[in-house]
């Protein structure tokens, strides 16, 4: 019985006729991120098939199929190409992706680059799975969001489901398992505040990696019961509201088709990747992927050359992992990062369970500071200090670490330009301090300031700049020299120069917050598309609805605190919103609401107004939309701080004038 390389490493035998019996399939059958068998190709007399799709409807079939099975095994088990003649003749009648004889076979894709790469055909048809499901509430995503949405709208009467992309709960710690993956949030603001979740709960440490993560939401289902109402890899394509019947009707990759009368996307603000389209990538020899993207089994980096293109958060973590392992690395970077110290530490049981008397309060401590931490602004402005008392007040948050320096400094560091250079200057001199050789020490902490400080979303980092002071570590500047194009070997720089690799790491980031929501195949009741309606521009109200998509509420999305914030923090002050406003609905027996487009272009306004009075708009960053090549420059996120984005949304809930009702 040969097992798989994948982690799960599960065999069954599959019970159905279209298969032959006897046979064993891993049970992790179609998941590239987890299993790496690969598939030959199958021809019969009328189609060619690569066999991954012809599995896929095996898969339905037969209840649990492995659709990676090598050459090697078919040998062994004497595969033919008739034992999968049932599920061929089917596809034959009724798929797309069938090639008659002499058309040339699609090659496989390199590397993942969308959330339908990981779409599933299910055998199951029943619970979430089921073929026509009826729910009242219709959750995108099982991170954060999706599982707060999840157990608040049941705990409230609510027959609920979460569609998940990705094959487990976690949301983004189920998708980022690249090289030194962590979160960049303490523990305890980092979790539920679900009191039967934290009591029984205890972490190693205070900023847990995407191990520590995973098993923490696994510890959340086996609490709250999350995983009964899930539908993984399941990726949601289209959708549309109809006013007649007060229902959503959404649609999925694999053909289902689901009503619920509420849609909620807990679809955060990096759901969807942005892979530049460099020319030759799909020509490299070596491996390559998207860090977010990157494949559950480890990838030996020993004596191998590696590169890192990107210096965000996940290049910085990819980096420290990479240095002390790697034969080389080159980090390719455009912009430098003005990472800040984590000041990362074991927690012991003792510690956490004696501070847990306090975690009530904390939980909600942390929805009355700006960011969402345990900690909040200096009531004082920069220069009412003198030099010197800076230099202490400085210190002070440099040393205790995390988001301290970026937003529990001085109240005017992000709105006052001279301000801002201060704290700019005792950075440059902290991290200098730290790199050996001048050349890097000017690239990667430069006396002349990049950008102001804190306007793109600080990294932390452990021992990042150290990495540059290993002989196999290095820094490649490609602002003004930009990566032309892949070749077999590696890459090549826009003046000739070509870097050799055996690996590469893509960490390019996301099209932030508003892609995570315009790759879902949404249509408005004007028959518009919210793709093409955000082309020129992100439009939502109270950054929770958007106006012509009745009943659908996103959470730590677009025109919230999101990327300005703590993330659970967020979603928790979305989270009860919404599930208010649905509380409010079905009290009222109010059939729907809609967003009014003078409303959300007035909310729209104040976004743009509250980002203006800040330096966000000098730098080109996530906070502005990101970097995807032609998208629209404008602000992302609501920038008062969570306690004033609490007032305005629940004045707004309380008089209704935004919104369109429409009763039974």
């Amino acid at each position: 019985m040969r097992r798989c390389s994948c982690r799960i490493r599960k065999l069954v035998d599959p019970t159905s006729s279209v298969m032959p019996q006897g046979k064993s399939f891993c049970e992790n059958f179609a998941d590239s991120r987890r299993c790496d068998v690969r598939l030959p190709v199958v021809y019969t007399e009328k189609v060619i098939y690569n066999v991954t799709t012809v599995l896929l409807e095996v898969k339905r079939l037969s209840h649990i199929i492995q659709s990676k099975l090598p050459s090697s095994a078919q040998d062994s088990y004497c595969y033919q190409p008739s034992d999968f003649l049932p599920a061929i003749l089917l596809y034959t009648l009724t798929s797309p992706n069938t090639f008659t004889m002499g058309e040339p076979i699609p090659s496989q894709k390199k590397f993942n680059t969308e959330l339908t790469d990981y779409s599933v055909a299910h055998t199951s048809r029943t619970g979430p799975y089921a073929d026509n499901l009826e729910v009242d509430a219709l959750v995108v995503g099982a991170g954060f969001a999706g599982i707060y949405m999840l157990k608040t709208l049941r705990d409230r009467g609510l027959k609920t489901v979460i569609f998940e992309a990705g094959n487990d709960t976690g949301g983004t710690w189920r998708w980022n398992c690249y090289p030194g993956a962590g979160v960049d949030s303490e523990v305890p603001e980092y979790e539920f505040s679900f009191p039967e979740v934290w009591k029984t709960w205890n972490w190693e440490t205070n900023y847990p990696n995407f191990k520590d993560l995973r098993q923490y939401f696994d510890h959340v289902d086996k609490v709250i019961g999350v995983k009964k109402d899930c539908a993984f890899n399941t990726v949601v394509v289209g959708g549309s509201f109809d006013k007649a019947e007060g229902r959503w009707h959404i649609k999925t990759q694999d053909g289902r088709t689901t009503k619920a009368k509420y849609l909620v996307l807990g679809t955060g603000f990096a759901a969807r990747r942005y892979i530049p389209a460099w020319k030759g990538m799909d020509k490299f020899k070596g491996i390559l992927h998207h860090s977010s993207f990157w494949p559950e089994e480890k990838i030996e980096v020993k004596g191998k050359r590696c590169a890192v293109i990107g210096t965000g958060a996940s290049g910085v973590q990819i980096v420290q992992a990479w240095g002390p392992e790697a034969g080389e690395v080159k980090v390719f970077q455009r912009t430098p990062n003005l990472a800040v110290p984590m000041r990362k530490r074991n927690l012991t049981v003792a510690e956490q369970e004696g501070n847990k008397k306090f975690y009530p309060e904390l939980f909600a401590y942390r929805e009355k500071n700006f960011a969402g931490f345990h900690y909040d602004w200096n009531e004082k402005n920069t220069f009412d200090d003198t030099p010197e008392d800076r230099i202490k007040a400085y210190e002070k948050v440099w040393t205790d670490g995390g988001f301290r320096i970026w937003v529990a400094t001085y109240k005017d560091t992000l709105r006052n330009a001279d301000a801002n250079r201060e704290l700019y200057k005792f950075w440059a001199s902290k991290t200098r301090a730290r790199i050996g050789d001048p050349r890097l020490r000017d690239i990667l902490a430069p006396l002349d300031m990049p950008h102001y400080f804190g306007i793109k979303r600080p990294c932390l980092e452990k021992d990042y700049y150290e990495q540059f002071n290993r002989p196999t570590v290095d820094v490649v500047d490609i602002k003004n020299n930009p990566i032309e194009e892949f070749t077999e070997t590696g890459i090549k720089l826009k003046d000739g120069t070509v870097h050799e690799f055996d690996v590469i790491a893509v960490a390019t980031g996301f099209d932030v917050v508003t892609g995570v929501m315009t790759q879902l195949g949404l249509k408005s009741i004007h028959d518009t598309e919210l793709k093409k309606e955000w082309e020129d521009g992100a439009e939502t109200y109270l950054g929770t609805t958007v106006s012509g998509y009745p009943n659908m509420f996103h959470i730590y999305g677009v025109h919230g605190p999101t990327l300005l914030s703590n993330g659970p923090s967020t979603v928790e002050v979305q989270g009860r919103w919404i599930a208010d406003m649905i509380n409010k609905m079905e009290y009222k027996s109010i059939k729907y609401i809609d967003a009014k487009q003078e409303a959300s272009k007035k909310w729209k306004e104040h976004i743009v107004a509250i980002n203006n009075t800040t330096l966000f708009p000098t730098t080109l960053s996530t906070y502005m939309g990101g970097t995807v090549p032609g998208k629209k420059v404008e602000p992302m996120c609501y920038a008062g701080g969570i306690p004033a984005y609490v007032i305005e949304i629940r004045e707004a809930m309380d008089n209704m004038n935004g919104f369109t009702v429409v009763n039974n």
